[in-house]
């Protein structure tokens, strides 16, 4: 039976090997799209080809070396591996397959490749929870871009944001839970980090720190990054029955000033400070573990958090290809494929 729908899981992606020039190829891809460095031309090009990537390479392999496995690049084989599973659970009628917004499997070629299949319809999912410009939006618009030379065109859709699903939630409170909450002495979810003028985008008027987007989502709020993902927190610690002084939000992963606060690096160590001796740590923006969460997370903070007199940092597993995170895949492809 041929395949009539098909869809496209797009994860961000990852260097083809942890070797430097790899490493910095990718980054040369990854920093100069202007969605995620939202610089005039030039001056994106001379920060990122004259200054972050020279310098950021050489150091970024050698993280890459500690995350990379026999089977590659965790970001890629967790996809896969998700890719696999929900194209058997999806059936004939569908065809699955999986691609990266970086570097390979490529985004582009994938797509270019399905031209000439003749779908009815393509249902894009970008599998970051909370959107983001640089993320979710950047996808999008690249699979526009290539679609829209197609002379045939189907329908077309594109999987919304997802963190507030119970699929989404449920998976998370499934894996923290596999650790015993009594056991830590504080909870942190940690997101990717984003510039604040990113955020400040998405207001047609005022800014992101005038809609209370600590207190998670309203009317105005509905498309800001950081807004979803306080409503990720709230909605994950009355899961897990925890009180507000229980936890502690942060954002990670920064690259420059002007960036997202509170900083969960600095929670960290102010925590350790305070005598806090073990600490859970969710990661909520990531579905597939990656540098971000083991290296980061697990390593980095771990060290950060002994040398302030911590003692464990213990990151809880990501959503990767567990069965909860399929089937609600599947039902949310489904919905919108009916």
């Amino acid at each position: 039976m041929k395949a009539k729908k098909a869809v496209l899981i797009v994860n961000l992606g990852t260097p083809d090997s942890p070797k430097t020039n790899d490493v910095r190829s990718y980054l040369f891809q990854f920093l100069n799209d202007k969605r995620v460095i939202d610089l005039p031309w030039i001056l994106r090009k001379v920060l990122v080809n004259g200054i972050i990537v020279p310098f950021r390479a050489p150091k970024s392999a050698k993280i890459y070396k500690e995350v990379w496995t026999d089977k590659g690049s965790p970001i890629i084989y967790h996809t896969k591996e998700l890719c696999h599973k929900l194209s058997e659970k999806l059936g004939s009628e569908y065809h699955v397959d999986y691609a990266m917004r970086y570097k390979n499997p490529s985004l582009k070629k994938t797509l270019e490749s399905w031209k000439e299949h003749n779908f009815e319809q393509i249902m894009i999912l970008p599998l970051f929870p909370h959107y983001a410009s640089a993320t979710n939006g950047s996808v999008i618009e690249q699979a526009m871009d290539v679609i829209k030379k197609w002379w045939v065109i189907p329908e077309l859709n594109f999987l919304p944001q997802f963190y507030d699903q119970d699929f989404f939630l449920d998976g998370f409170k499934e894996n923290g839970l596999k650790h015993n909450l009594n056991d830590y002495e504080h909870i942190l979810f940690s997101f990717h980090g984003l510039p604040e003028r990113h955020v400040n985008k998405v207001y047609n008027e005022g800014l992101c720190k005038d809609n209370d987007c600590e207190h998670g989502i309203n009317e105005a709020n509905i498309f800001c990054y950081k807004a979803t993902c306080y409503e990720t927190v709230l909605l994950l610690a009355k899961r897990l029955g925890i009180k507000e002084s229980d936890y502690s939000v942060g954002f990670q992963s920064r690259l420059g000033s002007g960036w997202i606060e509170p900083f969960s690096d600095e929670i960290i160590i102010e925590k350790a400070k305070q005598g806090i001796k073990k600490m859970l740590v969710f990661s909520p923006a990531f579905v597939a573990d990656c540098l971000e969460t083991t290296i980061e997370i697990g390593v980095e903070y771990q060290e950060l958090f002994e040398e302030h007199g911590g003692e464990k940092i213990q990151l809880v597993e990501s959503l990767n290809s567990s069965d909860i995170f399929v089937n609600g895949l599947e039902q949310m492809i489904l919905k919108r494929s009916n």
